[in-house]
């Protein structure tokens, strides 16, 4: 018997926020692989929002809906000023990240550090839902906790606080952060995943729309987890190998269609790169996010090797692509 679509309401995909990778061209290419995955943003500080190039931070195309702008911050005054700016600017949801452990985040007092301090994370957030048209849902990224946090009582009480402020949506990494000791990649692999603490948040609180990240990597990894929680978000396997992300929405959404192939996916891109190309956006600030695309295929080194050395160089068009695109298929 065939698998029956989930419901994107109750069943969600969507793109965690990465640091200099899901920019705007990533999020385009993203779309065309997963048509119903909700796209997040980099994260961006709220005083850059406010006090920053606008169409340089929050620039986005419109294919890229559903799209979410992730915040960091924590000042209350200034993350309600950004997130009025996000909805302003056509984004349908503003993220809260109190999830990154990055030195350079603790010290701006913001990130997972937050998690020790969910009275301002809950001050936070009513003033950003104060801000944000009704439309526009304000949502939290966090992690199991920080440090000596190991307490699931801990975990559920930081939630409930954050969810009395009025979020009803919470994206948890399966893990724990080390605030100091580990880098931002280690604080990604080493801190164990706890899935069955994000199973039994959903069953205590069922009135929230709880999503799991951390660890899904194939088709198999997500269906295993849902319906658990309501929704997976997925990270470096998605930019790493992104055809993994097509799969997923296929599996998720559409079983009964066959994926398209890589070479006509990367063809899609076609229209979106001359219209980059005719305003002056270099070709390689679009093609990094193609690379692995072929990973693990026949071609898939040389692919990566004809996009990597050539679209740097000036005057770089689709002709590379095309034969990139050929040394896949032998030619």
């Amino acid at each position: 018997m065939p698998r029956q679509p989930h419901d994107p309401a109750t069943h969600g995909l969507s793109v965690a926020p990465m640091m200099d990778w899901t920019d705007r061209h990533c999020r385009v290419f993203h779309r065309l692989l997963a048509p119903h995955a909700r796209l997040y943003t980099e994260m961006v500080h709220a005083q850059a929002v406010i006090h920053g190039d606008r169409e340089r931070l929050l620039g986005f195309d419109p294919v890229e809906h559903p799209v979410a702008l992730q915040l960091g911050g924590s000042d209350p005054a200034h993350l309600a000023e950004a997130t009025r700016i996000g909805a302003d600017w056509g984004y349908d949801e503003v993220n809260l990240n109190v999830g990154c452990p990055s030195d350079r985040v603790q010290a701006g007092r913001f990130g997972a550090c937050l998690m020790k301090e969910p009275a301002l994370v809950a001050d936070a957030v009513a003033a950003m839902i104060a801000a944000a048209p009704a439309h526009v849902p304000v949502t939290v990224k966090c992690r199991l906790g920080v440090d000596e946090m190991q307490d699931y009582a801990v975990f559920r009480a930081f939630v409930d606080s954050v969810a009395a402020a009025g979020c009803t949506h919470f994206v948890v990494h399966a893990r724990k952060a080390w605030l100091q000791g580990l880098s931002p990649k280690e604080n990604r692999e080493i801190p164990p995943l706890r899935y069955d603490w994000v199973f039994r948040l959903k069953r205590e609180r069922a009135d929230l729309r709880i999503e799991i990240n951390g660890g899904l990597a194939t088709v198999e990894d997500v269906l295993s987890v849902l319906p658990g929680v309501d929704g997976v978000m997925i990270g470096r396997a998605a930019y790493h190998e992104p055809f993994r992300l097509h799969l997923m929405d296929r599996a998720l959404y559409a079983p009964a269609e066959p994926p398209r192939t890589r070479q006509e996916l990367l063809e899609a891109m076609r229209p979106y790169v001359e219209r980059c190309l005719s305003r002056g956006i270099a070709l390689k600030h679009q093609s990094r996010h193609w690379l692995g695309l072929f990973h693990g295929q026949p071609g898939g080194r040389i692919f990566r090797q004809v996009l990597s050395e050539g679209a740097p160089r000036p005057g770089a068009d689709w002709s590379l692509v095309e034969r990139a695109l050929a040394a896949t298929q032998g030619g």
